[in-house]
């Protein structure tokens, strides 16, 4: 069993619904989150906001997935970001479970 954790801007979050679906990852979790970005060592006029702090509507989801499906999200994960005009990725991360209770 591993836990997924994916985050993204909020417009991501029905893509992120489908990948999920596409991927047979029936139950899964999500919370509005605020996304943090520090920008103090970009330059000021390469800043769009003109700002050193930058928060952001993100969302986050989580999930206990078996280690099967894990390739398949990754690659369709992969494959969103490489469609995107924007800056903006959806980010993905998988962890070892040690124990897990049913």
């Amino acid at each position: 069993m591993k836990l997924l954790l994916i985050t993204a801007v909020k417009e991501f979050e029905n893509d992120i619904k489908k990948i999920l679906k596409k991927s047979k990852v029936k139950s899964f979790s999500y919370k509005d989150v605020k996304g943090f970005k520090d920008n103090s060592e970009d330059a000021m006029e390469g800043n769009w906001f003109a700002t050193n702090m930058q928060e952001t509507e993100s969302i986050l989801f989580y999930a206990f997935v078996q280690k099967e499906k894990v390739d398949s999200l990754f690659e369709l994960v992969g494959l969103f970001n490489k469609e995107q005009v924007s800056k903006s990725n959806i980010h993905i991360a998988v962890l070892n479970i040690e124990r897990c209770s049913k």
